[in-house]
This record gives structure tokens, C-alpha cells and sequence, in this order.
């Protein structure tokens, strides 16, 4: 009998007993996510953490994310604000502001692509099924800037990181899908087949005093978005510097992977049945969309606005690359470029709001958090 009683109470202490079908379903989304991930190559560093983060969560009894669980402490990274600004470092430490540099007029098409964000904030509130702080989290999506979409997220409506973050790195996969149609309803054949003036080197020292000069009015502007810029452009100075390559190969290697395995994790880990499964999921996939076609959208009327301003020397379709999916959205611009003139060359042109348009995303999640 002590035995029978034994077995009895192992197998009550499996997750089989306590599984439910929508903990399922969620597991099954889970591997959707690896699916995309592996097979379709989309975002698969971040997929396939925030994939596996997902299937962790949902299986019953574990602990993960109780007090004292394991992914619960990676959570504490996101929750404290540490792991969004980290990889920003890693970011600023990879890119080339360069393109932006020789032509700053490219910096509007990086604000105008943010337009998305403050649109659909408006409508997901005029919505009534969210709060103030809760549609600003949903507007970020449009910014199609991971990091910045959870850091804000994670400071104002935490319950909805799992499908804010989901929808913000899906639709930031998609970007190959999404912008061509949208770039060509805008744009006419002649706007498209602008070849636009090679992008000019920029001295040494205009490269170092940009993320210096940067940090300081962003600041004093946005004070909100300090963290955000300031480990951005910390980045961009250790690799611009020339002083310290061991510092600036670490935040573009060694720290980011590492800060993107914990938090890509842990954003996983809030995918949770009781936190996915409900209507406010499907409303912020589709308010998603609409920020991300609405941003690349009012970064490629206002090309064509500087389009007609310069006389046809500026190509429209650089303003699609103002959302700040990089180097992914300038890579859309180029091949659409190629598609209409294969000897147009639009990638250096493109990465100037490209660049310009993480710069823009990062301030105007500090706008959005000085209002809350």
C-alpha cells in the first residue's frame, strides 16, 4: 500500500496531471517560433531563445518564473531596466553612423519613420480596451525596434512584454515582406529609379564627437531617454575611438550574445498562457502591423517631400529604411532599388535614416515615458 501511495504521489507531481490545452497551445506556439527561427531563418538569435523561453513557461509545476525560480532571475535584467541599454551598447559598438554623418538631412527620414508610434498610440487608446500606458507600449512596436519595444514595455505595462515583444521582432523579420508593397503603392518607377550621390567619407573626428555631442542634447531634450542614447552612443565612441578595440569587439561579441540569450529568455518566459491567450494579444499583433506600415509609410512621404525640395537628387524609398530595423530595412530599399535600376546602388544612402531611425525610436520611447 506504501508503494501504491508512492507511485501516486510521483504521479501527481508530473506536469501530465496539471498540463492544460491552453499550455499546449502555447507550447505549440513555442515551436512555431523555432520553426521560423530555424527553417526560415527569421530573427533566429532571438527567435529561438524567446521560442524556448516560451515553451519553459507554459510547462506546469516548474518554478521558472516564481520567486527564487531560474528565468525569473534573468526577468530581473529586463524588469531593472539593465538588459534593453546593454544591447544597445552592443549596437552602438556596431554601427557605422558614417552614412548619416555625410548627409545629415537623411536624419529626418529617421524622425519621420517614427510617426507610426504616436498614430497608433492614439488609436490603440481611442480603442478603449487599453490604458494610456499600455498603448504607448504598443505604439513603440512601430519603431520595429526590439530592445527599445521591451524597454519600455518592461517600465509600463509589463503584463504585455510576451506579445509586445513577439509582435515587435516578427514584424522586424518581415520587414522583407512588408515594405516593398507599401515603398511601391507610395512611389513611382522614375521616383524609384533615383540614383542618388555616393555617400562621402567623414572625418575622424566628426565620427568621435557625434556620439559625445549626441548623448549630451538627447539628454538634456529627453532626459528619459538617457539610458537608452547614452549606451548607444558609449558604443558607437568605444568603436569610433580607436583606443580601445578590445572593448569595442567585447560589446559587439561577447556582451551582447550573452545579454541576448538572457533576455530574449526571459521574454520569452512571459509568453504565458494567462498572459497570451486573450484578445488584447490579437488587437496588439494587428495594432503592430499598422504601426510598422504607417512608419515606413511616413518615412517615404517625407522622401518624396525632400524628393521635389532637392529636385529629384533624393530617392523616396530611403525613407522606408527610417524604421530602425537594421541593416535589414536598408537592404529592402537596395533590392527594390536593383529591381527598378540594377545599376543603382541605395544601401549607403538607405543606412543614414536606417541608423538615424534607432536614434529616433530610443527618444521617442523617452518622449513616451516622460508623459507616463
Amino acid at each position: 500500500m506504501a508503494i501504491l501511495q508512492l507511485v501516486e504521489r510521483f504521479i501527481n507531481s508530473t506536469g501530465f496531471t496539471a498540463i492544460t490545452w491552453q499550455e499546449i497551445l502555447m507550447i505549440g506556439i513555442g515551436c512555431l517560433l523555432l520553426y521560423l527561427a530555424i527553417v526560415k531563418k527569421f530573427e533566429p538569435l532571438l527567435l529561438i531563445p524567446i521560442g524556448f523561453g516560451a515553451i519553459l513557461v507554459n510547462l506546469p509545476l516548474t518554478g521558472l518564473m516564481d520567486d527564487g525560480g531560474l528565468i525569473r532571475y534573468f526577468y530581473f535584467g529586463i524588469e531593472s531596466g539593465i538588459f534593453p541599454p546593454l544591447i544597445f551598447l552592443g549596437i552602438g559598438a556596431m554601427t557605422d553612423f558614417g552614412p548619416l554623418l555625410s548627409k545629415p538631412e537623411t536624419f529626418l527620414l529617421g524622425a519621420a519613420a517614427q510617426i507610426g508610434i504616436f498614430i497608433t498610440l492614439l488609436g490603440a487608446k481611442a480603442s478603449g480596451f487599453f490604458t494610456f500606458a499600455e498603448a504607448c507600449s504598443i505604439g513603440i512596436i512601430g519603431g520595429a525596434d526590439g530592445p527599445t519595444a521591451i524597454y519600455l514595455t518592461a517600465k509600463l505595462a509589463d503584463h504585455l512584454l510576451g506579445p509586445i515583444a513577439v509582435a515587435a521582432y516578427t514584424y522586424m523579420a518581415l520587414v522583407p515582406i512588408i515594405q516593398p508593397p507599401i515603398i511601391k503603392l507610395l512611389t513611382t518607377k522614375k521616383e524609384r529609379m533615383i540614383v542618388m550621390s555616393e555617400v562621402k567619407p567623414v572625418p575622424r573626428k566628426t565620427k568621435i564627437l557625434f556620439p559625445v555631442i549626441m548623448t549630451i542634447l538627447s539628454a538634456l531634450l529627453v532626459p528619459a531617454s538617457a539610458p537608452l542614447i547614452g549606451m548607444l552612443m558609449l558604443g558607437n565612441l568605444l568603436r569610433e575611438a580607436g583606443v580601445v578595440d578590445r572593448l569595442s569587439k567585447t560589446a559587439q561579441n561577447e556582451l551582447i550574445n550573452i545579454v541576448t540569450i538572457f533576455l530574449a529568455t526571459a521574454v520569452g518566459a512571459k509568453m504565458s498562457a494567462g498572459h497570451f491567450l486573450n484578445l488584447q494579444t490579437i488587437l496588439i499583433i494587428c495594432l503592430g502591423c499598422i504601426a510598422f506600415g504607417m512608419g515606413t509609410a511616413g518615412g517615404v512621404l517625407l522622401g518624396k517631400l525632400m524628393c521635389v525640395l532637392s529636385k529629384g537628387k533624393i530617392n523616396p524609398m530611403i525613407g522606408a529604411a527610417g524604421v530602425s530595423a537594421v541593416p535589414m530595412a536598408a537592404r529592402v530599399v537596395q533590392k527594390v532599388g536593383q529591381q527598378e535600376n540594377p545599376g543603382n546602388f541605395l544601401l549607403m544612402n538607405a543606412m543614414g535614416p536606417n541608423v538615424a531611425g534607432v536614434i529616433g525610436s530610443a527618444v521617442a520611447a523617452g518622449v513616451l515615458l516622460s508623459l507616463n
